[in-house]
C-alpha cells in the first residue's frame, strides 16, 4: 500500500492527500473489568469455563488497521479493516 494517497477527508469534506500509518495495540490497562474477570477466573473463584479459549487455533490472515491523516487539516480517520497476509507500506 502507498505511503501517501489521495482520498477523501471526512472534516475537510473533499479529496486531499493523506498519509497512511498502521495502527498499533498500545499498552493494555490492568484495571479493566475483563481483566479483573479473568484474575479471578484464573485464581479459581466463579465458573472455570466462562473464558476457555475457542478451539480451533489462529486464522490465516490478521486484520490490519489503517490510519488515514490528513495533510491539510492533520486530523486522522480510520476504516475498516481489512485481512490481508502480507502488509507492507510503500512509498509511490
Amino acid at each position: 500500500m502507498p505511503k501517501q494517497l489521495k482520498t477523501h477527508c471526512p472534516f475537510c469534506k473533499k479529496h486531499t492527500p493523506q498519509t497512511v500509518e498502521r495502527v498499533r495495540k498500545g499498552q493494555a490497562s490492568s484495571l479493566t473489568h475483563v481483566v479483573r474477570q479473568r484474575m479471578l477466573r484464573a485464581n479459581g473463584i466463579g465458573n472455570q469455563g466462562k473464558f476457555s479459549k475457542v478451539p480451533g487455533g489462529d486464522k490465516p490472515t490478521k486484520k490490519v488497521n489503517v490510519r488515514y491523516r490528513c495533510s491539510v487539516c492533520k486530523k486522522a480517520h480510520s476504516r475498516a479493516g481489512f485481512r490481508s497476509g502480507k502488509f507492507e507500506l510503500v512509498e509511490g
